[in-house]
């Protein structure tokens, strides 16, 4: 227990320092040592139509996707067996928005709150949350005019932001 409360304070420091900065700079390098001295396990999971991958806690199973949901853009989207929480994976064309246009639109247009610019593993990218939602994401744009983008659920339960914030820093290109 005690290793799990060192880590999440260290996540908890890691976040802080992402964020109280204008651009915030999430890397898996800072997350992975954290995670493993904190027992925490899972897996990367590789998108190879769009050479990503993403690294997801344990228990979050792949859930086969409907076809109304491949028609909504969906690539990929993990739940726990209870249905308690979720990870969405969406590749969906946005007619060549640049990353800042794709911002604003979120805040005037979609009810984003938390917008803010920021870059993971070298990528560029949008954070933002969806409150009626209780979802935090992260969005990067594609020189094919598409916006790949993380989904995850819920945000407002306890340590959320700590887990949520290591899928999210684990975004990074597939080797």
């Amino acid at each position: 227990m005690k290793k799990l409360l060192c880590a999440l304070l260290m996540l908890c420091m890691l976040m802080t320092a992402a964020f109280a900065e204008d651009t915030a700079e999430l890397t898996w390098e800072a997350f992975e040592p954290v995670l493993e001295a904190a027992g925490v396990s899972g897996d990367f999971y590789t998108f190879e139509d769009i050479a990503v991958k993403i690294w997801l806690p344990e228990g979050l199973n792949p859930v086969e996707l409907t076809e109304e949901a491949v028609e909504k853009g969906f690539i990929g989207y993990f739940m726990p067996d209870d249905q308690s929480a979720s990870v969405g994976i969406t590749y969906v064309d946005v007619n060549g928005m640049s990353l800042e246009e794709y911002a604003q639109w979120l805040a005037s247009e979609a009810g984003a709150t938390e917008v803010e610019m920021g870059t993971v593993n070298g990528l560029p990218c949008v954070s933002y949350r969806l409150p009626a939602q209780d979802t935090v994401s992260v969005a990067f744009t594609t020189e094919a005019g598409y916006v790949f983008e993380v989904t995850c659920a819920p945000y407002s339960e306890e340590n959320a932001e700590l887990v949520w914030g290591a899928v999210i820093s684990s975004i990074q290109a597939a080797e």
